[in-house]
Order: C-alpha cells, then sequence, then structure tokens
C-alpha cells in the first residue's frame, strides 16, 4: 500500500524536477543576455555567492568584464550584474517593474506582512504611516535610549579591563557584545520591549532567544539555504527539509511575542478617553506608529491591520539590530588598524564637553561624521540586493558594453524573470568614482568627495549602503545616530588593538557581511585588545 502512494509521488518530483531543469537549460540557451560574460561558475550549488563578499574580488570581475556582467548564483542560476550608473537609475525609477525576487517569499515566512516584504500599494500604506517614526523629531527624542545603552556596554567593558593585570588590556569579542548592545536599542527605541541582554543577571527572553536561534545559531545558515530551495521550487515545501523548521519556530516565536507586544500597546490606547494621547509620553517607534494608525486623518481603509503591526516587529528586528551592530564593529575593526586615524577622532570626541550628547551634538562633530561614511562606504553590511523583472524591459547604459563578438551595446535587453544584481559594495568602492584608493579606509576622502560621486543613486552621501529609490532604508537616521552614539561613547573610554593579523579577518560568505576569524568556526567575531585610554596629562 505504501509502495503504491510512493511511486505516484516520486514519478511526480522526478516530473517536476525534469521539467524546471529543461525550463532553466532552455532559458540559459534562449537568453537575449547570452552574449553578456562573466565568471566561470565556482560551485555548483552557490555558484560565485560565496565569492561575492570581498570589494577586491568585484573590482577583479569589473576590471575583467565591465561594470555589467553575468554571473551564477543559488543553483548556478545565471543572472545578470550591473554597477552602470545609469542602469541603475532606471532600476531604482521603475519599482513596478523590477521587483523583489523569489527570496522575498523567505522574507514573508519570516516577517509577515512587515514593511521589508510587500510591494507596491502596500508598501506605500506601510510606509506613509511609518514615516512619522523615523522622522528627525523622533530620532532627536531616541538619542537618549542610544546613549544610555552605549553607557551601560562601556561599563561593563570597564569592568573587564580593570579586572585584568595585563599591560596591553583584555581581549574582547566586540561583535557579540555589540550585538547585544544593538538588541537592547531596538527593543526598547523600537517597541518598549526590554531584552536586558546587557544585564549580567538578566534572564533569556523569548524574543532574543528565537532571533538568536535564527540568526546565530550553527544551523541558520542551512535553515536559509533550505527555505530558499523552497521559495524557489515550491514543490519542495511540501517536504520535510531539514532545517527549514528553525525559521518556522522562529518566526511563530516572534510573532507570537509580537502579538502581545502590540496587544499590549493598542489595550493602552483603547483604555484611555484621550485615544492616541494616552501613547503620547512614549518614544518608541511601535507607540508612534500606534498613533498614526488611529490618526483623524488616516481612512479606514488606509490604516494598518493589527496582523499588519504585529508584523513590524521581526521587521524592526531583523533591519535595525544587525546592521547597526555590524557597522560598529567593522569600524572599530578599521580603527584599530588605524591608530593615528584612532586618535585623532577620539580628540575630536573628547573636544565635546559632555557624556549624554545630544543627536545634533553628535552630528556636529565632523570627523566622526566622516569615519561613519567611510565604514559605511568600505564596509556596507548588505553587500548586494537583488531585483527581479516582471516584464520584458530595456536598460540603459551609460558606458556601452561590447559583446563577446565585438559589438557595442548601448543597451541591454531584459527578459520577463530576469534576475539582477545590485552590488552596493562594489558601487560604494567603484575606482572609477572613488579613486585608485577605494578599497582603502581613509576618512579624510571625504574633505574632497570625488565629482563623480554626484552620479551615485543613494538616498544618502553618495553611496548605496541604504539603497535608492521607494525601497530605500526608512531607517536611516535612526541607524546614523546610534551608530555615532556608540562610537561616542566607546572611544572616548578605550583604546582599540588588533588580538589577531588583519589577514586572519575576513567577511562571512553570504548574508549580511560580518567579520569572522579565519580557520575558526566560521562564526562571526572580532575579537580586539581594549584598554582604558589614559592622556598623555594623566600620571
Amino acid at each position: 500500500m505504501l509502495a503504491q502512494l510512493l511511486w505516484p509521488i516520486a514519478l511526480t518530483l522526478a516530473g517536476y524536477a525534469i521539467y524546471h531543469t529543461s525550463y532553466f537549460i532552455y532559458r540559459e540557451w534562449a537568453s537575449p543576455l547570452r552574449f553578456v560574460e562573466g565568471p566561470p561558475s565556482a560551485s555548483l550549488l552557490l555558484g560565485n555567492l560565496s565569492e561575492m563578499v570581498t570589494a577586491a574580488k568585484m573590482s577583479g570581475w569589473q576590471k575583467q568584464f565591465g561594470k555589467t556582467f553575468r554571473f551564477r548564483g543559488l543553483f548556478s542560476m545565471s543572472q545578470l550584474q550591473t554597477a552602470d550608473i545609469k542602469a541603475l537609475n532606471h532600476i531604482f525609477a521603475n519599482p513596478e517593474i523590477y521587483r523583489k525576487p523569489f527570496n522575498n517569499v523567505v522574507m514573508q515566512r519570516l516577517h509577515g506582512e512587515g514593511l521589508l516584504s510587500v510591494e507596491l500599494g502596500a508598501h506605500t500604506q506601510q510606509r506613509r504611516l511609518l514615516n512619522p517614526a523615523f522622522g528627525t523629531a523622533q530620532i532627536r527624542l531616541l538619542t537618549e535610549i542610544f546613549v544610555e545603552k552605549s553607557i551601560q556596554l562601556r561599563n561593563i567593558w570597564a569592568k573587564q579591563v580593570d579586572a585584568t593585570t595585563s599591560a596591553d588590556g583584555v581581549q574582547i569579542d566586540v561583535s557579540s557584545w555589540l550585538r547585544r548592545v544593538a538588541l537592547d536599542i531596538i527593543g526598547e527605541a523600537g517597541f518598549n520591549h526590554h531584552f536586558n541582554s546587557l544585564d549580567e543577571d538578566g534572564k533569556p527572553d523569548e524574543l532574543d532567544e528565537a532571533f538568536t536561534e535564527l540568526f546565530h545559531s550553527p544551523k541558520a545558515q542551512h535553515a536559509f539555504a533550505a527555505v530558499t530551495a523552497q521559495a524557489r521550487f515550491p514543490i519542495l515545501r511540501l517536504l520535510p527539509i531539514p532545517g527549514a523548521s528553525v525559521i518556522d519556530n522562529a518566526s511563530a516565536s516572534m510573532h507570537a511575542a509580537g502579538e502581545r507586544i502590540v496587544s499590549n500597546s493598542l489595550a493602552v490606547l483603547e483604555a484611555s478617553e484621550e485615544g492616541g494621547k494616552s501613547l503620547g509620553a512614549k518614544r518608541d517607534l511601535l507607540s508612534v506608529l500606534l498613533k498614526a494608525n488611529v490618526s483623524p486623518g488616516v481612512l479606514e481603509h488606509q490604516r494598518l491591520t493589527e496582523s499588519e503591526m504585529v508584523a513590524q516587529i521581526p521587521t524592526f528586528l531583523a533591519a535595525g539590530h544587525e546592521t547597526s551592530s555590524s557597522a560598529v564593529t567593522w569600524a572599530l575593526h578599521a580603527l584599530s588598524l588605524s591608530p593615528l586615524v584612532q586618535s585623532k577622532l577620539r580628540e575630536e570626541l573628547l573636544g565635546l564637553n559632555t557624556e549624554n550628547p545630544s543627536m545634533e551634538e553628535l552630528n556636529s562633530l565632523p570627523y566622526l561624521e566622516n569615519i561613519v561614511r567611510e565604514t559605511l562606504r568600505v564596509h556596507s553590511p548588505i553587500p548586494s540586493i537583488q531585483r527581479q523583472a516582471v516584464q520584458d524591459d530595456v536598460l540603459p547604459l551609460s558606458t556601452p558594453y561590447i559583446g563577446k563578438d565585438g559589438t557595442e551595446h548601448e543597451s541591454l535587453p531584459i527578459p520577463k524573470g530576469q534576475l539582477v544584481d545590485i552590488p552596493i559594495l562594489a558601487v560604494n568602492t567603484d575606482k572609477d568614482i572613488w579613486g585608485e584608493d577605494a578599497e582603502l579606509f581613509r576618512p579624510e576622502r571625504w574633505e574632497n568627495i570625488p565629482t563623480a560621486a554626484n552620479s551615485v543613486p543613494g538616498i544618502w552621501s553618495h553611496l548605496l549602503t541604504f539603497f535608492a529609490g521607494p525601497h530605500h532604508c526608512i531607517g536611516f537616521r535612526f541607524s546614523l545616530v546610534e551608530i555615532k552614539a556608540l562610537l561616542f561613547v566607546l572611544l572616548r573610554s578605550f583604546e582599540f588593538v588588533p588580538a589577531v593579523p588583519d589577514k586572519d579577518i575576513m567577511p562571512t560568505a553570504l548574508g549580511l557581511r560580518r567579520p569572522l576569524v579565519k580557520g575558526q568556526d566560521g562564526a562571526s567575531r572580532l575579537p580586539l585588545l581594549v584598554k582604558l585610554y589614559q592622556s598623555e596629562h594623566e600620571d
């Protein structure tokens, strides 16, 4: 009886596999982009993806193939990458044609219908309601939280330094601690939730455990590979693929916790005779969103449902936690390798006569601004993003493409379904824009910004780090002030020195760009020697 059931299933799967394999082979053979060259595939499963995390590799490919070339992505599927500025502007200007690809199904599975997952009208609706929460006035109020948490981390590290007898300081994995402080910041500033991840006697938090399991457990990378495969080949969702349950379990935990958080805030709102004024004293982003959602100026059909509001919590966590902590980690790495730059920055920070700076005071420090810009240029936490054409299109080029036969193409035909990779890191370190030292960390370059940088279509500071167009990062102001607050507090108190050779620090292979130590277990970490700063005037 069992055999009678299994045979039809096996034949169906085999037929499905043969059909899709044939389809992909046909698309490759018939593609109007087949004349576009690119690097050979390094892996049948991952293609060239694991090679695309270093600026040097991307620079080498651009030198060999030009700013537009084809490479192999997941399952060795052919994808188009372009760092051509005219092409990028075209993509950003036509979001109805170039949409998030199949892996957006993974985002929806993880976050629900949050801002990172929705498109077109739903995206516009959510963004309109979320904009007040991420405006300058709101970030000004949240700066106090950024500084308070930074000081809490400083005090923890100071205790560790005091406990050592070594003149070189104490070795600290700054990466793990920065993830903790960023989690506390987004919890309190994002939705008035206290993770207490910096507290010595803090109990494990359900939301924290779910997030850690999702992004930092040994099973995390396999889990994302599994659900990405299911997104690309829907029939695989019928199979119990190992690792996929990690995503579903973590997502369920995050949404359950999110429902309680939203429910509590809504209860406060509904119990008050003054409506939205009951949340007025709260600084967190969720409270601002809830107030905006019940505003008389918002029509009933424009308001977010409770499930859409719940979906913003894992969205806040994913977008506001990992990226900021990664950026500060890379900044400390770069500063540890540049003692003179570190000293120059510290001198500026100590010149501000306060331990609790306001947003305006942080933004008034020019060298701190240059450090943050240069960190986010050279060490963009997200190295690339993808878009998929939902209809045939023509992609204009500022630099004509020379085909294998020597033919010059001033534009490229884009067939429906074509995946296009937007190489954020490659654009940020393009030598044609930033000069021959584009891959080097040199904050002084921002004192004289190259004219070519004006053509980069980013939302902030001539960079693609926060993306561009209607899907640019809504929380970029939040992230920038948070990064500045952490650097302000930590650099005034500590000196940072490399604990391992620079050649042994490398970026993670896939996903968010985090540092790891070569030859270890592949987990993200950055060990640094940390010692208390003493000015030359101190005894």
